[in-house]
């Protein structure tokens, strides 16, 4: 069978896993108050690639077959990935209505409720953490990095910044900086959590934070063309936001074709890495050709 077949119904496979642990995880949405739990489901389950559990399930995989006790690890990052998303989309920071091809979680559900879910979201990430069928001392190591990578160390350092540029000329660092946080770091903690778990070595974490921060440069790329040139109905999100607010992204520093070239090195430089795996890695390997190649 063809292995790009292969790989689709892999990714396929691992979301609904995922997929599975978070409906059992969360409250339903009938259960007392409703409304917080009907807006965390529909945020959770509104769609999505699960890229980030997706790229925790293959580090895993590099050591270990069966990947039923990261699958809650994974299913923990999508909960805080989505609180990202939810926070992000608030009048009072980008103000989008559109996420994931739907109304976003406070067009539907209200700004108090959105920013309460988000809350809930991450929370209780730490929390179904703390589920996994893993030794006690890894599950204590992981909650204690996602607490930092959440942090005001990474991922709010980011979001920080990239509100406090809005309107700025770009400058190179801050625009790395931004996105290092924002979208590589996110991602390589993906990585790393997957890996780590497995109990990888000192050097293999190394190689796959290489890995990490290329494809997390490359998407977040990707991710500010398509605000230029996709479409609303494939993106899922209103186009062309990032210039109505003045964001610092890399086509307004380097220029769309500049910029169309980097995420292509990022992604050679990605795959590159990945040779130090072998064959192990072809997943990990695809997913960097669809990083760089989707239209949403």
């Amino acid at each position: 069978m063809d292995n790009r077949v292969l790989f689709k119904r892999d990714m396929k496979e691992k979301q609904e896993l995922v997929n599975i642990i978070l409906d059992r995880f969360l409250p339903r949405k009938d259960e007392y108050p409703k409304e917080i739990h009907k807006a965390v489901r529909y945020s959770l389950f509104a769609g999505g690639k699960r890229l980030r559990p997706y790229l925790t399930m293959l580090a895993w995989q590099l050591y270990k077959e069966e990947p039923d006790p990261i699958t809650y690890v994974a299913a923990a990052i999508e909960m805080l990935h989505t609180y990202t998303l939810i926070h992000d989309d608030l009048p009072d920071i980008d103000n989008d209505e559109y996420r994931r091809g739907k109304k976003s979680c406070h067009a539907i559900f209200g700004d108090e409720v959105a920013l309460l879910a988000g809350d809930a979201l991450l929370i209780s990430a730490f929390e179904l953490i703390t589920w996994a069928p893993l030794p006690e001392d890894i599950k204590k190591a992981l909650v204690l990095d996602m607490a930092v990578e959440s942090g005001v160390r990474g991922l709010i350092a980011g979001q920080m910044l990239d509100i406090a540029s809005e309107g700025k000329k770009p400058d190179k660092k801050t625009l790395e900086f931004i996105h290092k946080n924002k979208t590589a770091r996110l991602i390589n903690m993906s990585l790393r959590f997957g890996a780590k778990a497995a109990g990888a070595k000192a050097n293999d974490l190394k190689v796959l934070e290489e890995f990490g921060n290329s494809i997390g440069m490359a998407f977040q790329i990707v991710d500010d063309l398509l605000d230029i040139e996709g479409s609303q109905d494939e993106l899922g999100k209103t186009i062309g936001k990032d210039k109505e607010k003045e964001k610092m992204t890399f086509p307004a520093f380097y220029g769309i074709e500049q910029s169309r070239q980097m995420a292509e090195d990022y992604k050679q430089s990605a795959k590159q890495a990945l040779t130090y795996f072998g064959g192990k890695a072809l997943f990990l390997e695809m997913l960097a050709d669809f990083i760089v190649d989707r239209t949403n």
